[in-house]
């Protein structure tokens, strides 16, 4: 009896360092984006749905985030919300919702701006933006990102950096379409904003409206210049914004390059990602071809 129970122990000190052991983690690999158009629950996105899906959008989305080394798959899906207008990451999946992308139709402008900005521009940046925001949170939790400030501005200087990184035409076009659905926000407000407004984790849409145009500014002040010339962006504000873009440039550096497959990011970065700028687009969600414009 004495032999059997030291036999039992001896056999448990061998088992324990094995069931102690931690699982191992998956291995981290790039494209680990999965998509999904979800039917909408309502009729009159329907248009919005079948141009996404026409336009392959999720699935160039999805190439363009191939080179994230992830330890687990990230869904991006478009579905109906409810009415809600937003988009979230949360629980493994980014929803954008169609009551988001119809809000950006809806007031896109319907010819090229005195500022420079196109009708597909204005509708193509703020979603693009919105995409890569949601995208830096779920990078933030995924990747175990430490941050040091709200993780909502850092999602925004996240996406703004990424944008950057890309042509310079196209940098410049997709900032351009993103400023002006922020300043469409602001010109939206018929009275200055409620205190309260300032407790949100989000900017304003006038503080998120400067802050990227200074990121971008503070990246390249030629191809950005105008902005600073034509009073778009304050002068007191553009002195300090080569050191803005370099805080985010030193962070993603440290925090999200290592994770990065660079072989891949080349050939996404080189790569035209935008359409013609001249290309025509709906004036409202399902409008006729009679008035496109």
């Amino acid at each position: 009896m004495i032999r059997s129970l030291m036999a039992l122990a001896q056999a448990c000190i061998i088992l324990l360092p094995a069931l102690a052991a931690p699982v191992e983690a998956a291995p981290a690999q790039p494209n680990r984006i999965s998509i999904r158009y979800v039917p909408p629950k309502n009729p009159a996105h329907q248009p919005i749905y079948q141009r996404l899906k026409d336009n392959r959008s999720l699935e160039k989305l999805q190439e363009f985030l191939s080179p994230v080394r992830l330890p687990r798959t990230l869904l991006f899906k478009t579905e109906g919300c409810d009415g809600v207008v937003n988009a979230w990451y949360e629980e493994g999946a980014v929803t954008i919702c169609y009551e988001y992308i119809e809000e950006i139709w809806k007031t896109a402008p319907k010819e090229t701006t005195p500022a420079g900005v196109a009708p597909i521009d204005a509708q193509i940046g703020p979603v693009f933006d919105t995409c890569l925001h949601e995208f830096g949170h779920a990078i933030f939790e995924i990747l175990q990102v430490p941050l040091f400030g709200r993780e909502e501005d850092a999602a925004d200087q996240f996406s703004a950096y990424i944008t950057l990184q890309l042509g310079k035409a196209e940098a410049r076009r997709l900032i351009a379409g993103t400023a002006y659905a922020y300043m469409t926000e602001v010109r939206a407000a018929t009275a200055p904003p409620p205190l309260q407004k300032f407790a949100d984790e989000h900017g304003t849409p006038a503080q998120r409206f400067y802050n990227l145009l200074c990121i971008a500014y503070g990246a390249d002040p030629k191809v950005f210049g105008d902005l600073v010339e034509k009073g778009y962006l304050p002068k007191d504000r553009a002195e300090g914004c080569e050191g803005e873009y370099q805080q985010a440039a030193f962070a993603f550096e440290r925090l999200i390059r290592p994770h990065i497959d660079q072989r891949l990011a080349k050939k996404v970065l080189t790569r035209s990602w935008m359409p013609d700028p001249t290309r025509s687009v709906a004036r409202k969600p399902g409008a006729p071809p009679s008035q496109r414009k």
